[in-house]
């Protein structure tokens, strides 16, 4: 299998590992403040909006260009999910958890119209890919099934 294949692969499976993790709650856990000021809500939220920012950086890459404009940075990494998070809050679960799917489905196909040779070890494009698919899924499904198992 190619990096390209193993990289996509490993994205589906963190999602999917996200999924499993938050099945189940409803409103009132999804609500819970458990992550310093976050629960569920905002971790589905802020994990949404940054494959929604990170997609076009995948489009530009694919052009030849810089991953993001001249003039923009995501290095405040505590902002930009402060951003995403509070622009959803208020949304119901379900709809969090839709938004995020179709965030997902359209990231991921942005990554399999880029050829090959963009995930290769230490290719940007398979940075983007894996530090907003499987490493930040990852990260967060770990979080939250701790979460669960203290409930």
């Amino acid at each position: 299998m190619g990096d390209k294949q193993t990289v996509l692969q490993d994205a589906h499976r963190g999602y999917t590992e996200l999924q499993r993790s938050i099945a189940g709650l409803d409103e009132a856990q999804a609500g819970q403040v458990w992550l310093g000021t976050w629960g569920v809500r905002e971790i589905v939220g802020h994990t949404s909006g940054w494959l929604q920012v990170m997609k076009p950086a995948l489009a530009r890459i694919g052009r030849g260009d810089t991953p993001y404009p001249e003039g923009v940075s995501y290095d405040d990494f505590d902002g930009w999910n402060a951003r995403f998070a509070d622009a959803r809050r208020g949304m119901k679960l379900a709809d969090l958890v839709a938004e995020l799917e179709t965030s997902h489905r359209e990231f991921i196909a942005a990554a399999e119209a880029l050829p090959d040779e963009h995930f290769v070890a230490g290719a940007t494009a398979r940075g983007v890919v894996e530090g907003s698919s499987s490493q930040h899924y990852a990260e967060h499904a770990a979080q939250i099934r701790q979460w669960r198992a203290t409930m």
